[in-house]
């Protein structure tokens, strides 16, 4: 199944997308994919709708993030052995967290802001993992895969020198407003024959900056869902970023970074694709 949110910023409807052209309208089952929606069941609740429902045709409605504002936006850094590489850091021995603030969180197709200040805004193209149950201490590797509601593609937009250069907290760089773009549509699980072997790809006013894969992932969601689930309570709706592969800005010779008007266009594959306009400070 993919759930995706149609509609102006802060007035968006679930829909299930039936295909390019057709949607099924749900908004009578839940009145978001939030928290509440998944902590019930999630897709689950849907399948009647979805069986019975009118077909409706997409008519240039926004596409908004295919969940509603989560409870926390958990990142993985260095998650990609390639990226590693190319970044010149040794290849870490368990996941690398850090937070995104969960007003970031905007459609696949919305403009980028360049934040104030900013002199190194970059570019992530990275799977996303959503949580679908309350989460806990999870026993093993293999629990984690009933605590994943589906995946979609996010870009982990990211500004190197507030990350790196302002104290060390790579949150400054990561949680400006506009930065994780997400969708646009979340994909069930059972519709992904496997999540570990994804193509991936990002090109920036159409030249390729970014090809990798999901199998040069050193911790794969299975692993990272269990891992975060033996710190903190994983919620209903919880985003987490896996990690990209290489070919960032910061990574090309010279470092690249992102100027108004610039264009990002991305994807993974079964996942759709995004397409966002850089724009300037407020």
């Amino acid at each position: 199944m993919q759930l995706m949110r149609i509609g102006a910023p802060g007035a968006e409807k679930p829909v299930v997308r039936v295909d390019e052209t057709h949607y099924i309208d749900v908004s009578d089952v839940t009145p978001d994919f939030d928290e509440r929606f998944f902590a019930r069941g999630g897709a689950a609740l849907l399948a009647d709708r979805v069986a019975t429902g009118q077909h409706r045709a997409f008519a240039g409605e926004r596409v908004g993030a295919p969940i509603a504002r989560p409870h926390q936006i958990l990142c993985i850094g260095l998650n990609y052995s390639d990226h590693a590489a190319e970044t010149g850091q040794a290849v870490p021995d368990e996941p690398i967290l850090f937070t995104k603030s969960p007003n970031t969180l905007v459609g696949p197709y919305d403009d980028v802001r360049i934040p104030r200040g900013s002199t190194k805004t970059d570019w992530e193209v990275e799977l996303g993992i959503v949580i679908g149950r309350r989460t806990s201490y999870l026993d093993s590797v293999e629990e984690a895969r009933d605590a994943i509601a589906g995946y979609c593609v996010v870009n982990d937009v990211s500004e190197r020198a507030f990350q790196m250069e302002r104290g060390g907290q790579w949150s400054k760089g990561k949680s400006a407003e506009t930065f994780n773009p997400a969708g646009p549509w979340l994909v069930t699980p059972d519709e992904i024959a496997d999540v570990t072997n994804l193509g991936m790809w990002l090109t920036v006013n159409g030249v390729r900056r970014q090809t990798g894969t999901t199998k040069t992932m050193i911790f794969d969601p299975y692993v990272i869902v269990h891992h975060l689930s033996q710190f903190m309570v994983l919620e209903p709706g919880d985003l987490i970023n896996t990690g990209t592969p290489p070919g960032v800005g910061m990574g090309q010779n010279p470092p690249v970074w992102l100027r108004p008007g610039d264009v990002m266009e991305l994807g993974i594959d079964g996942l759709g694709s995004q397409r966002q306009k850089v724009i300037g400070p407020r």
